[in-house]
């Protein structure tokens, strides 16, 4: 195969102070590191890191937002992968954050539950369960 994985998404977003406290301060992610624009040295990008090999690039100026609805091409939401649903869902909502969907067992056979990032974009966080038909296809896989 010659994709090894994903690697990062990238987000345009409207306020990177209040992006990088979600998701770093709520969701658990870890600011990797920025990059200043060369040509002007303003800041462009900022890092987080998610776990393995991936990351989520966010980048600065996003000002037309776009709801999100079933007929869009494109994006759709962003799925993270989390150890405890239950622990993840208390958290976001102690933070003072309204959960989209609360938790609930989904077809695929995983626990779930989504929040929507300070711009909105949907965050679906997920809990592999031992009838996930993910995790069933990655055993048969080997």
């Amino acid at each position: 195969m010659s994709v090894n994985g994903l690697s990062h998404t990238a987000l345009n977003v409207s306020d990177m102070e209040k992006t990088v406290a979600f998701y770093c301060g709520i969701l658990g992610f870890e600011k990797a590191f920025e990059m200043d624009r060369p040509e002007t040295g303003e800041p462009w990008i900022v890092y987080l890191y998610a776990g393995g090999n991936q990351f989520l690039e966010l980048f600065y100026g996003g000002e037309n937002y776009t709801e999100y609805n079933d007929k869009n091409i494109g994006f759709s939401h962003l799925c993270l992968e989390v150890s405890d649903i239950h622990e993840i869902a208390e958290r976001i909502t102690s933070a003072g954050w309204e959960l989209d969907r609360p938790v609930k067992y989904g077809i695929d056979g995983n626990w779930q539950c989504w929040v929507r990032d300070p711009d909105r974009n949907r965050v679906e966080l997920m809990q592999f369960d031992k009838e996930s038909l993910q995790l069933k296809y990655l055993k048969n896989r080997l």
